[in-house]
């Protein structure tokens, strides 16, 4: 295959600044420079890839998702450790659920209900 890996993935938000503060103040991604687009946005560094902010009209809808992340389209990011995210997502008032499955990796939703599963690596 000439597909090599994931560059990638576009979450449409309602305020950067606020989302900011979710993927750059709680989970510590890191703010990358980013081209003007002609509509506000942001780029944050995730290991090779990236996680590109776009302050858009969603036409998605907020309310009425499955109550458990799992069950939504999510992205799923690696970690070291669970303890230190869930210990930010506490300090932050952001509700998380476990993975069902039993791994260790949880289930949270971002500002605008994007899910985001976070995955201790063995």
């Amino acid at each position: 295959m000439n597909i090599l890996s994931l560059n990638h993935a576009s979450f449409i938000v309602a305020d950067t600044e606020v989302s900011l503060g979710f993927y750059r103040d709680v989970l510590g991604l890191q703010l990358l420079e980013r081209p003007d687009m002609g509509f506000p946005g942001a780029w944050l560094k995730l290991g090779s890839q990236q996680i590109h902010l776009l302050e858009l009209q969603n036409p998605d809808p907020i309310n009425g998702r499955p109550q458990h992340g799992g069950r939504d389209r999510h992205i799923a990011l690696n970690a070291l450790a669970l303890v230190p995210i869930q210990e930010a997502l506490d300090k932050a008032g952001i509700v998380y659920t476990m993975s069902i499955s039993g791994r260790r990796a949880l289930f949270c939703r971002d500002f605008d209900g994007n899910t985001v599963e976070v995955i201790e690596l063995p």
